[in-house]
């Protein structure tokens, strides 16, 4: 089944090349289905990009989706024009009287701040505290997730001496939890962050499970007992192409950053990346959309249950 994408969406032309099934508002106007109801929080500056890559992993399912994209009215987006932000997204104020089966918050370029200190943050925070009542489950990812378990359980973020920036070997912790259903034992998976949250201080939360961790990069899925919020500190929606232009635009702007590690073939940076994290990647987001979205969200959105952290 389809994914329903704005009309006009810049995604919709290079999904279509790719033979990924989408359809605008109009055609899916004439549906008679109930098609899960999902809101993608787009934190990232490059809007459009992340939109496409979310949305790529989203439309390998049989289920049908409405998707909203949404942005902080606190903040402007300065790297995407305002048309299209105008035209696309809608602020939490616009559907703040309204329910959703799922929520995806992405990461965000301010780890280096206290949470205190970003533009947005008290918006966030609202943003959150409305999840846990009118969302049934939501996935969090990077920035997000070291936010989301500060604002949820006062888990702390702490600075790395250096970037946590490449793709990492992960060991699967719980390969029956249906979120890893289908994962390898190992798996790889690109990270791209400054901070950090550590293992003893998730471990004392008794209303957490850890489900994947890397022995280079940390934690990377962790899991709310009641298995409605999903916390993930890497970027497995990342193209093949992203941590390199991540890496060459710090390059040129003369930042100190070193090349990613286990991602350039024999780290030459003159080679183009493989991206071998695809299929866990598609697994991820399908396993969440199927067995924590579809499966549990009632029919009537009206009868969601608060989430009790």
């Amino acid at each position: 089944m389809p994914i329903k994408i704005p009309t006009g969406l810049p995604a919709s032309e290079l999904l279509a090349a790719e033979n990924i099934f989408t359809m605008d508002e109009l055609r899916a106007a004439s549906q008679d289905i109930r098609p899960l109801r999902l809101a993608i929080l787009n934190l990232m500056p490059t809007k459009i990009t992340t939109e496409t890559q979310i949305i790529r992993l989203l439309s390998n399912t049989p289920l049908q989706i409405e998707l909203t994209l949404l942005r902080t009215a606190s903040h402007k987006a300065s790297n995407t024009s305002a048309e299209h932000m105008e035209t696309f997204y809608r602020t939490f104020g616009d559907v703040k009287n309204e329910k959703f089966d799922g929520l995806i918050i992405t990461g965000a370029p301010v780890e280096n701040l206290d949470f205190s200190d970003v533009d947005y943050w008290d918006e966030l925070c609202e943003i959150m505290r409305w999840s846990k009542s009118n969302v049934y489950s939501t996935l969090h990812i990077c920035w997000a997730a070291q936010a989301a378990l500060w604002f949820h359980y006062g888990i702390p973020k702490y600075p790395l001496d250096k970037k946590m920036f490449g793709v990492f070997k992960h060991k699967n912790l719980q390969p029956n939890h249906p979120l890893l259903r289908g994962f390898d034992e190992e798996f790889v998976a690109p990270h791209s962050r400054h901070t950090e949250v550590k293992r003893e201080d998730v471990e004392k939360c008794a209303k957490l499970d850890i489900l994947a961790e890397s022995d280079e990069a940390g934690l990377y899925i962790i899991a709310s007992k009641k298995r409605r919020l999903f916390y993930v500190t890497g970027h497995s929606e990342y193209d093949a192409e992203t941590l390199a232009s991540e890496y060459f635009r710090d390059v040129n702007l003369g930042k100190p950053i070193e090349i990613p590690k286990h991602y350039f073939t024999n780290d030459d940076s003159a080679l183009p990346p493989k991206n071998v994290w695809r299929g866990h990647a598609h697994l991820l987001f399908s396993n969440w959309l199927n067995y924590f979205v579809y499966q549990n969200t009632p029919y009537d959105l009206a009868d969601i249950n608060p989430i009790v952290i």
